[in-house]
């Protein structure tokens, strides 16, 4: 009875070790890194969209609880550049400091 056991767990050692091989051998192919990197990419852009979300609902929270107006878009400056346009709905002129030291 003492040799069947050792043989069993000997067997399933050997099996799950052969199975842990052979899934480390896939995971350096060609595919299998590919795979992991569109994983990994997949992952990331899941978890940046999740990140947006909930950066979203927390400033409807806080706008709504500093009642603030909601905005839906944000207003875009001369040469589509994002920026904040004053009540007066245009955008303030940029200025340059020439001439000063």
């Amino acid at each position: 009875m003492n040799r069947v056991l050792w043989f069993t767990v000997g067997a399933g050692a050997g099996i799950y070790a052969m199975r842990r091989v052979r899934r480390a051998t896939e995971i350096l192919t060609p595919d299998g890194l590919a795979d992991r990197l569109a994983g990994l990419s997949l992952g990331a852009h899941l978890f940046a969209d999740e990140v947006r979300a909930g950066m979203a609902e927390k400033e409807k929270d806080l706008r709504g609880r500093l009642a603030l107006p909601l905005h839906e878009a944000t207003p875009q400056l001369p040469g589509g550049r994002p920026g904040t346009v004053p009540a007066s709905g245009n955008p303030e002129p940029r200025t340059t400091r020439e001439g000063t030291d």
